[in-house]
């Protein structure tokens, strides 16, 4: 790991420089009407020598997502595969916590591995960045949605003033940015937008961001934990110390830079970790930074279908992550068995890292702890 990415596979020598480490893309599938389009064609420009293969949907590739035996693969085919699709649906659904609204999403997937993470639960045995090509038709709809929604008239736990749009529900933006130019075009659009920004959360440093000009209508959230955490569980990401060596230029480059302490994982130890990540916040971020920095807190979710994919590829990370002795089931909103802290534990959690900021970090306001 010399480079800030955990590669965990074998794919490439360890020297090759981190984007190349995440992306050596083989095989792009596409849809043909995205593999025709403006967008989709730049992105093949990227990977010349990819073979493209067509599908008629992004999300009917069974040689992709419906083979079993893509889990002892599951870094490999992040590695190597693409897919190319066009978003049908363009809504901007409400949220209440780190955003006002979710937008529709430019890509769904991520080249990163990251073992609790909840893209994958709904895609079955391989997670690949989709790249959705249909751009212009995202930001004309994102314009018209911030237009009819006029002023933001009273602040919120999101922003005291601008309606907030999560940009990266379902992927990285931070990769994202390395296929296409998807990213590079929202941070554009919500420039030209007074009364809203973007927002997205990255565990992966990519510079090439700090020349989009976002003049504060873009937050990034980059999400920490302590490093004994991440070495096992961010896989391919960068490595913690350097997401916290980039806020200060993110923010001298115009971008609003909050810190998401997410997930924070119950084990023996935690709180030593953690009141050590945030001595190192306190100690190594500017006073700009500080000045307009807030958090968002978020305990461990876990899933049962990704538990039974992660035994397959990465069996050591369930030994933080599946804890029986801690947890309960939680039924999600799409009729999915997740697991979290029982009730007692994760309240005491929350309060404790809470105090932990109050302590060593007084200057990181919580927007919100669940």
């Amino acid at each position: 790991m010399t480079d800030g990415v955990t590669l965990f596979d074998d794919v490439l020598p360890a020297e090759t420089p981190v984007r190349s480490r995440l992306l050596q893309v083989r095989t792009i599938y596409a849809e043909p009407a995205a593999a025709d389009s403006s967008r989709g064609r730049q992105v093949r420009a990227r990977f010349p020598d990819a073979e493209l293969v067509e599908v008629p949907s992004h999300w009917q590739i069974p040689e992709l997502h419906g083979n079993e035996g893509n889990v002892e693969r599951w870094v490999r085919v992040k590695t190597e595969t693409l897919v190319l699709g066009v978003k049908k649906s363009l809504s901007a659904r409400p949220n209440s916590r780190s955003s006002n609204w979710v937008a529709p999403s430019t890509a769904n997937g991520c080249a990163m591995a990251c073992a609790y993470c909840y893209v994958p639960r709904r895609k079955g045995y391989a997670n690949p960045i989709t790249v959705f090509t249909n751009i212009d038709q995202i930001t004309g709809y994102l314009r018209r949605h911030v237009a009819r929604q006029g002023p933001k008239t009273e602040p919120d736990q999101c922003d005291p003033v601008s309606w907030v749009y999560d940009i990266g529900e379902n992927s990285d933006c931070s990769v994202d940015a390395l296929v296409s130019e998807n990213v590079a075009d929202l941070v554009a659009t919500f420039r030209e937008l007074p009364t809203a920004k973007a927002s997205f959360a990255t565990k992966y440093v990519n510079r090439q961001l700090l020349e989009l000009d976002p003049q504060g209508r873009t937050r990034i959230r980059f999400s920490l934990m302590p490093d004994a955490d991440a070495t096992l569980i961010d896989v391919r990401t960068s490595r913690v110390d350097e997401r916290i060596a980039a806020v200060d230029d993110f923010v001298a480059a115009g971008y609003e830079v909050h810190l998401n302490l997410s997930p924070v994982v119950l084990r023996d130890g935690w709180e030593a970790d953690w009141t050590a990540l945030l001595q190192q916040l306190d100690d190594e971020l500017s006073d700009a930074a500080k000045a307009q920095a807030a958090a968002e807190v978020i305990m461990l979710t876990h899933n049962t279908a990704l538990h039974e994919v992660n035994l397959g590829w990465h069996p050591k990370a369930e030994e933080l992550l599946w804890r029986p002795d801690l947890q309960q089931p939680k039924r999600s909103q799409n009729g999915q068995l997740n697991v979290r802290y029982r009730n007692d534990v994760k309240r005491a959690g929350v309060t404790g890292l809470q105090e932990m900021i109050a302590q060593h970090a007084p200057w990181l306001r919580i927007r919100y702890a669940f």
